[in-house]
């Protein structure tokens, strides 16, 4: 067997230990041996190399493999190449270089020597580096300098090596964070350059603004770009405005322009005002049509006034700066009175109206200036004295003559304009036939007649012409003829045309006269006739009006017994009686066999009433045909119907009643006896629908038709009803409650209950809790009408829903009933067994069934008991729900107490089960009989000596023994050693009190008691070990038990 010594030997020397062992397993006495100190190596170095790019700047590093001991202070030198071949000392005492210019173009060499702790130095090994390359352009110390906000200005600072900062490059970019892989994150601001310098944009705002710095060398080498990022984000100016103007005269008529400069972040729908002051100081009125426009037109009204522009600037994300406000220095000025255009309108002819149209500007107009000439054809004019305003009618004087007229504009102020005249216009000729004057004369009143007076100018008269209207109010006309005045012409008016004709047959314009509104003539009746009257028939009397448009008269109708020559109202009202007031009227049953009287009282719309018209029947009123309407049935009570019906046609006779009963397949049965208006329901009727038939006889005999009701519901009886529901048993976890109806104790529900009661169902339902407002959960699968409370009940209410169904199918009102909150039961365990497979290595476990509550800590204890003995031995200490047997409880029935223990502390009734008697193992019991059978055997078990609680058992303190077991004695020896003789330890026959104990919570270990004052404590390497000899032990000494070990292993003597 061979060992490789490592550093961690040195100084430390090394024991070989040798324990023999048989095929068998049996160890023999170990065998030691011990090596000198070992001593440490002598230090050398190998692998030495450089680590490391070769190039300026950058730091490389010499490493080696040490071997010797421990490292002491081991010397590292670091030397240049010099041009003629040897090498310079650079650096001493430090395995790191940094490569420096003086060393580009030159290789540089390592020396490593190995000294130890002792400080023996060992061989020096070296490493050559390649030739030192020149470092590219580099960038260090990149820095930005200046504020993150919008418009600020940054520069970069940095230290380039290898290059000049003069011709090295800066880019500017933004990002949207301040970690960013490579360019593809960032977007650029500008073009590379050589400025350092940059304005930060609006468009950088909320980013991050990144500058790339690229070093140049001389020689125009590009070096690796490096990124410098400012700390914050760029931050928007607040919305301002850096200037605001407003250009433009302030004059009448001029356009002002209002500009200014926006600064603060992008700018949103910044708002624009404009406002009139009559002073400097006052807030000034908005001018709502320039609101939101950069331009506003002045207009004559602002003449005198300030005018202002006001700007609130606002950011696109809503945000609003300062306003800013511009007011004009001077007040607007007024424009000069000018007159833009003059124009004459109007035709030269006799009788026209010449109007002076006039476009004024410059400021507010005053009292212009106008002036009518009339010029004749040699050129010779006239003013027309009186004609100063802006129009002028043509008289008969002006025939022949050219008329102009001229303006002067004169401000209000008074000051005055140029004067401007327009071309004259003519010569004037004479008008056309007109009409001077039209009149109406004659009575404006419903029947009167109306004629026209013209007055005709223009010439010598023609055939002038003349047309008659009537004249709506809605505006509508109907051409009508000279004629009397009639109904249609009430309430409109009659408008004449008259056209006149010059004798050459040239019109004049027409002219209309309208007259008064025509009044209508005073009311009449001129006709009154009743026609032939039928009960029940709506009489429609036929009468002429005249006298306007006729309104609400006033009727009267009366009935009399005799027909009446003389028709005076006095009369009329004394021997008969007032059946009705309006125009209409329908006989009824009373006024059959009288005459009927009518009253008429012609009424004009407006009101007014004329002399009265009366008119008569020839005939009395005529009786109606019998027969009767609306038949129908009536459910009075539960078990009674009327029928109804409405006779009609004159008095009713002896009308005849019956009632019919109709199945389900519509067939219709006449029930015998049943002859009145009411009829009570009958076992027989149920499932079938009643009729009522009604045929109606007239009090001189004359039949009608009979006429049946519609058929009533079906006819069930009397719906089943229940009264109350109660509960019978305890409302207790684990009792069993029923539900017990109470119906109502009359007649009529003990037939029904009887003879038509189906089925009864109940459905239960428990409570989501216990409180004032309940709400309940249907239990699906509880529909019978008993329950058994349930665990789960407890603390819940319960309620029970019944319902009844009779034999028709229909279901009475649902009747519940809710108990008190469920009481938990007295603690009890059902069922309790001991589950395990019967031998004593097994593990045994109690079995139960709990209820009464919420289980506590409910109390179990594992005891023995002996085979036909009444006794129980308790065994300590075990009190769980499982048990893990032992050789102890061989032959003894393993017994368990559960004693069932509410979460309150309610204890209830004890239970207890047993096993049958607990055996061997049976490969345990094969080794116990064969062992007994030889009579004598050793087992080699091993020795604890030292039992101290603080110390582990391991194998440093076990000591091997030797257990000599026979029919007679026990024997526990030591073995001996190349220096030592086997000895005795204990020794001791079966006699009482030898025994042996087990400990519970160690199964490698056993106690043999020999007597008092001799006993041996022994292990062995397992429990079945263990079990082997105990058993062993307890067969041979069997004879000194009560019990035959024999039959606890059930093993035939």
């Amino acid at each position: 067997m061979e060992y490789q010594l490592t550093i961690d030997d040195i100084d430390s020397s090394l024991v070989f230990m040798y324990t023999p062992v048989t095929e068998e397993g049996v160890k023999g006495e170990p065998q030691c041996t011990m090596t000198d100190f070992v001593k440490a190596g002598t230090p050398s170095v190998s692998n030495v190399h450089v680590v490391g790019d070769i190039v300026e700047d950058n730091t490389i590093k010499g490493n080696g493999k040490y071997f010797g001991g421990k490292e002491g202070l081991s010397k590292f030198q670091w030397f240049r190449e010099k041009e003629n071949g040897g090498y310079l000392l650079v650096l001493s005492n430090s395995t790191q270089y940094t490569l420096t210019k003086e060393d580009v173009g030159w290789c540089l060499k390592f020396v490593y020597t190995p000294i130890n702790l002792e400080g023996q130095e060992g061989e020096a090994a070296f490493a050559i580096t390649e030739a030192v390359r020149k470092a590219p352009p580099k960038v260090f110390d990149l820095k930005i300098i200046g504020e993150a906000r919008e418009g600020s200005k940054v520069s970069v600072t940095a230290t380039v090596t290898g290059g000049t900062e003069v011709s090295s490059r800066v880019q500017w970019f933004k990002a949207s964070s301040s970690e960013f892989v490579n360019d593809h994150e960032l977007e650029a601001l500008c073009t590379s350059k050589v400025s350092k310098t940059f304005h930060i944009p609006l468009g950088a705002v909320g980013c991050y603004i990144v500058a790339k710095f690229t070093p140049v060398g001389p020689d125009g080498e590009i070096g690796a770009p490096a990124y410098a990022v400012l700390d914050d984000v760029v931050e928007t100016l607040p919305p301002s405005l850096n200037f605001l103007t407003v250009t433009g005269e302030f004059s009448e008529d001029q356009m002002l322009t209002a500009s200014y400069g926006y600064i603060g972040g992008y700018e949103g729908n910044s708002l624009y005002s404009w406002y009139l002051h009559e002073t400097e100081d006052d807030e000034g009125s908005p001018l709502s049509e320039a609101s939101g426009l950069l331009q506003y037109h002045i207009k004559k009204e602002d003449v005198g006034k300030f005018v202002s522009f006001k700007c609130i600037p606002i950011r696109n994300d809503g945000i609003v700066g300062e306003p800013g406000v511009f007011l004009g220095n001077d007040r607007v000025t007024p424009g000069n009175p000018t007159l833009l255009s003059l124009e004459l309108n109007g035709e030269a002819i006799e009788g026209t109206t010449m109007v002076a149209n006039r476009r004024y500007w410059g400021g507010e107009e005053g009292d212009t200036i106008f002036c009518w000439v009339l010029t004749s054809s040699d050129g010779t004019w006239n003013e027309i004295e009186g004609a100063t305003s802006s129009s002028y009618s043509l008289k008969c004087d002006d025939i022949g003559f050219y008329v102009s007229v001229s303006c002067e504009p004169v401000r209000i102020d008074g000051v005055h304009g140029s004067l401007v005249s327009t071309e004259a216009i003519g010569p004037i000729i004479p008008g056309p036939p007109a009409c001077r004057s039209l009149e109406l004369a004659g009575s404006m009143l419903e029947g009167g007649r109306l004629t026209s007076h013209a007055e005709y100018t223009g010439g010598v008269k023609g055939n002038c012409i003349q047309q008659w209207f009537r004249s709506h109010d809605d505006g509508s006309k109907d051409e009508l003829i000279a004629d009397d005045l009639v109904l249609a012409d009430v309430d409109c008016r009659i408008e004449v045309i008259f056209t006149p004709v010059r004798e050459d047959g040239v019109q004049g314009s027409p002219k209309s006269v309208s007259s008064d509104i025509i009044l209508p003539g005073e009311p009449k009746g001129v006709s009154l006739v009743i026609p032939e009257c039928f009960e029940d028939n709506e009489i429609s009397p036929i009468k002429a009006y005249f006298g306007g448009k006729e309104g609400t008269g006033k009727y009267t109708w009366f009935r009399t017994t005799e027909k009446l020559d003389n028709l005076e109202p006095e009369l009329v009202a004394s021997c008969s009686e007032v059946v009705g007031e309006t125009l209409l009227y329908k006989p009824s049953l009373v006024d059959v066999g009288f005459y009927l009287i009518l009253c008429w009282v012609p009424t004009r719309c407006d009101g007014k009433t004329g002399d009265p018209l009366m008119a008569i029947t020839d005939n009395p009123v005529m009786a109606a045909f019998p027969s009767v309407l609306d038949v129908n049935l009536k459910k009075t009570s539960s078990d009674l119907y009327s029928g109804v019906g409405i006779y009609y046609g004159g008095y009713e006779g002896s009308s005849l009643h019956k009632w019919y009963r109709e199945s389900s397949d519509g067939t219709r049965i006449c029930i015998d006896g049943a002859a009145s208006s009411t009829y009570e329901v009958a076992d027989a009727d149920y499932s079938c629908h009643l009729l009522f038939g009604y045929t109606p006889v007239r009090s001189d005999g004359v039949i009608g038709e009979e006429k049946f009701s519609e058929p009533s519901d079906i006819i069930f009886p009397e719906q089943l009803k229940i009264e109350t529901l109660s509960f019978k048993g305890n409302q207790v976890e684990r009792e069993t409650l029923a539900v017990v109806e109470q119906i109502p104790r009359n007649e009529t529900q003990e037939h029904i209950w009887g003879n038509y009661k189906k089925e009864i169902k109940y459905q239960w339902f428990a409570s989501n809790g216990s409180g004032v407002d309940l709400s309940f959960e249907p239990l699906a699968t509880e529909c019978s009408p008993s329950y058994r409370v349930r665990f789960e009940d407890i603390g819940r209410c319960l309620k029970c829903e019944c319902i009844a169904i009779d034999v028709f199918g229909r279901s009475s009102e649902s009747v519940s009933a809710v108990t008190s909150p469920i009481l938990p039961g007295l603690p009890k365990i059902e069922k309790l067994e001991i589950e395990g497979r019967g031998f004593h290595t097994n593990l045994y476990a109690v079995r139960g069934i709990y209820s009464g509550g919420k289980e506590g800590k409910s109390k179990i204890q594992w005891l023995r008991s002996m085979v036909g003995s009444p006794d129980l031995i308790s065994i300590p200490g075990e009190t769980g729900r499982m048990y893990e047997a032992n050789v102890d409880d061989v032959g003894y029935r393993l017994v368990a107490i559960y004693t069932p223990v509410r979460e309150d502390g309610v204890e209830g009734r004890p239970v207890s089960a047993s096993t049958e008697p607990i055996a061997v193992e049976p490969e345990i019991y094969k080794e116990v009989k064969q062992k007994l059978d030889d009579g004598s055997v050793k087992f080699e078990v091993l020795c604890d000596k030292d039992r101290t609680p603080k110390k582990a058992q391991v194998m440093g303190h076990l000591e091997r023994r030797i257990l000599e077991v026979n029919r007679k004695r026990i024997k526990v020896v030591k073995p001996g050693s190349k220096t030592s003789f086997a000895t005795t330890e204990a020794r001791g026959t079966y006699t009482p009190p030898f025994h042996v104990e087990l400990y519970r919570n160690d199964q490698h270990r056993f106690k043999i008691v020999v007597d008092g004052d001799n006993e041996v404590d022994l292990m062995v390497q397992t429990r079945h070990m263990r079990d082997l000899v105990i058993l062993v032990i307890r067969g041979l000494a069997q004879k000194f038990n009560s019990t035959s070990l024999n039959s606890l292993l059930r093993i035939e003597a």
